[in-house]
């Protein structure tokens, strides 16, 4: 393993079975937590957006946004040998895994690490374990909660205090033993037009440790790629 993928979805409802990924965002750490590349994109999910008074994102901010398939090469990559990390991150997990096999692609097994079971034990006088009441049992500040690359960079923070504060969890894993799964590997979208017509869109989310007070923006900018 060369590191740590940190995930975050937000999606148009609760099922990964019927709903789709809205934003999704990843930050790659090196086995320090030394943050190495960030991505993050708002997506097109060819129908309505879903709770907008959770996540923040209207119709509107997806005109124009990749569809998954368009992206799908570029998570393959930021995700190949690493360990994926997520604030309940099976759920983030099962999202990918859907969209993936939507397009045909099956994303093989990897190592899970998630900061919400870390936090139970390292946090317990939290007063519950989503993502921004450990973010404040921490003493980390607020943040841009529900954007992709906001919770990202939040569960990031999480991690890094909870490597700081001594949980033997936050490790890389030993290489599994037996044959390597091979990583699948996934052209561009199938015409030029559909490759080009798509630059990534994504909501400004400040990197931490924030202030107290600070509010997720509203902003959109024209591509978020790697930092």
């Amino acid at each position: 393993m060369s590191g740590y993928a940190v995930v975050d979805v937000e999606a148009t409802g609760r099922s990964p079975w019927r709903h789709r990924v809205v934003e999704v965002a990843v930050v790659q750490l090196d086995a320090a937590l030394r943050t190495e590349r960030e991505f993050a994109t708002l997506l097109d999910p060819a129908g309505p957006v879903g709770p907008t008074h959770v996540h923040g994102i209207a119709q509107g901010d997806v005109e124009g946004a990749p569809k998954f398939r368009q992206i799908a090469p570029r998570l393959l990559e930021l995700l190949a040998g690493r360990v994926l990390v997520g604030h309940h991150v099976t759920c983030d997990r099962a999202f990918l895994e859907r969209e993936f096999a939507r397009i045909g692609v099956a994303l093989p097994p990897v190592p899970l690490l998630c900061t919400m079971r870390i936090a139970r034990r390292m946090l317990p006088e939290a007063g519950g374990f989503g993502l921004s009441a450990c973010v404040e049992a921490a003493g980390l500040g607020r943040f841009p909660a529900h954007t992709a690359l906001g919770d990202a960079r939040a569960t990031v923070e999480l991690l890094r205090h909870c490597r700081r504060t001594g949980c033997a969890d936050v490790r890389l894993p030993a290489a599994p033993a037996g044959p390597a799964v091979p990583w699948p590997r996934l052209g561009p979208a199938g015409s030029a037009r559909s490759r080009a017509e798509a630059p990534l869109r994504c909501r400004v989310a400040p990197p931490g440790p924030w202030p107290a007070g600070a509010e997720g923006p509203r902003a959109l900018t024209g591509s978020a790629g790697d930092e």
